[in-house]
Formats: C-alpha cells, structure tokens, sequence
C-alpha cells in the first residue's frame, strides 16, 4: 500500500507570495508601503514561519487578513476560478474583471489635486482682498 504525503503548507512566506502574486502587487511596492527593503520582503516571503506583529503588517498591505494569510490555500483558490471557468454553468453570461490600481499612485493624484485646491482659495482669497481693499477705498473717498 502506497502511501503519499501531501507537502505541508505552513510555508507563511509562500502563502504571502501567492496572495501578493494574484493581487497584482510587485515586492518592491509591499517593500515600500512596510517600509522596507525589497531584499527584506524576498526573505520574508522565503521563511516558513513570521512573526505575528510582521504578518499583521503584511496581511494590512495586502488587503486580507492575518488569519487569511495563515489559511490560504491554493488548491482552493485553483478551485475557486475553475468553477468560473466552467461555461456549462452559466453559458459564459460572467465576466470576471481585474481592477489593478497602485495605492501610491492614488495617494499622488490625490496630493496634486489637493494643491491645485489650496492654489485656486489662496488666489480666490487674494481677489477677495484686492476687492475689500477697492471697496474700502472707495467709501473713504
């Protein structure tokens, strides 16, 4: 009788590899965002185990949970998407879209927008000035 083990998959940094892998992220952006090196993040996704305040970090960086992360499995997740990928269920009426976005590159946008704001009030206050300033002249004459 044959027996077969199954590798075990408490591989932490594996499993954060996989996560940050399908959602669209780059070592170097997780590196940034834990304030890290991307050497850092290649060793911590090479540990099999991580320290509980790291993965908490980690997992926030990544948009799951830490308990998420420790039960990520791949053969569900393989799973998961072949069950969408089976057109006999739905005759392909789903469509599954990825919307990959670069938090940093929000966060920029959001800082320009914010200047071009503070640009337009301080110009707005200063043509409200000059006004008040013509005004007042204006009834001292």
């Amino acid at each position: 009788m044959e027996t077969s083990t199954k590798p075990s998959n408490t591989h932490i940094g594996r499993k954060i590899s996989r996560i940050r892998e399908l959602r669209g992220i780059k070592q170097e952006t997780l590196a940034s965002e834990l304030g890290v090196s991307q050497q850092t993040v290649s060793r911590i996704e090479q540990s099999e185990t991580i320290e509980d305040d790291v993965l908490e970090k980690i997992a926030n960086v990544l948009g799951v949970t830490s308990e998420g992360i420790k039960k990520f499995s791949e053969d569900a997740v393989i799973n998961y998407f072949n069950t969408f990928n089976d057109n006999s269920a739905n005759n392909g009426a789903f469509y599954a879209q990825t919307f990959n976005f670069n938090p940093i590159e929000k966060w920029l946008e959001v800082v320009e927008e914010n200047k071009r704001l503070y640009t337009e009030k301080i110009e707005l206050l200063e043509r409200l000035l000059q006004a008040e300033k013509e005004k007042s002249e204006l009834l001292n004459k």
